[in-house]
């Protein structure tokens, strides 16, 4: 049998159950049972959303915290991670849905994350790289804009309210008194949606029912981000309304490019840069991902695919993981997967798979690693 092997175990989120962090861990024991000898290496990814944080602290960065307001106003602890210059943030640490205790459609406020951008200023980041998804809010990131300094008023001259009712009232958008280092700071928003500002496939039409908006409560917002976008084109001569990837987190990615310039990237390749996933395949046996539902979805750009097509790249095998499995075995190898396996190989009742993840995921990885290590002795 194969012991002297180098294995990085990749796992996205299991979600609802194993954090991807929680997961890896999971899969390494299981494996440490099988192959004591070989040598783990851990790179738990995101898609850019919740979890990137995480990944990237993992990987090497620092964690620090701020005391943000989250998306009703009430204060909140946010976790961000540091390292040479640059900074990682979730817009879900600042203004994320599980923050409140109800849903708040036309009020919630993405005023947090830009308190949370400050305080990776503070520590000293140039580079700003925000993670969007889980988001509370459809404000077009005007409460993020607003705690950065711009002034966002209304046809009396007064400061708008928060949310995407406050939006609705804007009539003038004024930058003077940004924080001037947002000037030379470079921004990246990361997502796994493309969708546009507005219309039918918009923030508003696509995400607002999800966080608790009526259709009285969607045309609204969507009309308040139509003429938010027209301000905005009219202040900083940028037209993102239509642009793929506008309409994330509720339009924040809309503000973050208009105003900061920001470049929107494929959250599930940022995260494998930001891990260094290249790095540690370069010398590696096999690869291990996994996520709860390996399916069409996740071939749309979604973590587990990244890893698979850099393992494919690389020349290293890829085992998926997961709850479920709901792509035919012939669809596997154009996405770079050596083979996949669900959970209920080992637990038969996806409901008790659910609920006690990390035993059966470890288990599992011990079938798989020994199966495998048979194969290759």
């Amino acid at each position: 049998m194969l012991l002297a092997v180098r294995i990085v175990i990749a796992p996205d989120s299991f979600k609802g159950s194993l954090p991807a962090d929680a997961a890896a861990d999971a899969v390494a024991e299981g494996l440490a049972r099988v192959l004591p000898d070989a040598e783990l290496v851990l790179r738990p990814i995101a898609d850019g959303g919740e979890g990137t944080v995480a990944a990237a602290v993992r990987a090497g960065f620092r964690s620090r915290t701020a005391r943000v307001s989250g998306p009703d106003g009430r204060p909140v602890e946010a976790v961000f991670a540091v390292r040479e210059g640059t900074a990682v943030l979730e817009m879900a640490a600042a203004a994320g849905l599980g923050l409140l205790d109800h849903p708040a459609p036309l009020t919630a406020s993405t005023r947090g994350v830009g308190e949370l951008v400050l305080a990776a200023l503070d520590a000293g980041a140039r580079r700003i790289v925000l993670g969007l998804g889980g988001s509370a809010t459809t404000d077009g990131g005007a409460g993020m804009l607003q705690a950065l300094g711009a002034r966002l008023t209304d046809a009396r001259g007064a400061e708008i309210g928060p949310g995407g009712a406050g939006l609705a009232a804007v009539s003038g958008i004024d930058l003077g008194a940004l924080d001037p280092r947002v000037r030379t700071a470079e921004f990246v928003v990361a997502t796994d949606v493309d969708n546009a500002l507005t219309g039918p496939s918009g923030a508003a039409a696509v995400f607002g029912p999800q966080k608790g908006a009526s259709p009285d409560d969607v045309a609204l917002l969507d009309a308040a981000l139509a003429r938010y976008a027209s301000l905005l084109a009219r202040t900083t001569g940028a037209w993102v309304e239509r642009r793929p990837g506008a309409g994330a987190a509720g339009g924040t990615a809309a503000g973050a490019m208009a105003v900061l310039g920001a470049e929107v990237v494929s959250g599930a390749a940022l995260v494998c840069d930001l891990v260094g996933l290249d790095e540690v395949l370069a010398d590696a046996d096999l690869v291990i991902t996994g996520e709860g539902a390996f399916d069409e979805q996740t071939l749309r750009g979604k973590g587990p695919a990244e890893v698979a097509a850099r393992a494919r790249d690389a020349g290293v095998p890829c085992v998926v993981l997961a709850g479920r499995v709901d792509l035919p075995r012939e669809r596997l190898g154009a996405a770079g997967v050596a083979a996949a396996h669900a959970l209920t190989e080992v637990e038969p009742d996806l409901a008790r798979c659910l609920a006690d993840s990390a035993p059966v995921l470890s288990e599992l990885a011990a079938r798989v690693i020994g199966a495998w290590t048979s194969r290759t002795a």
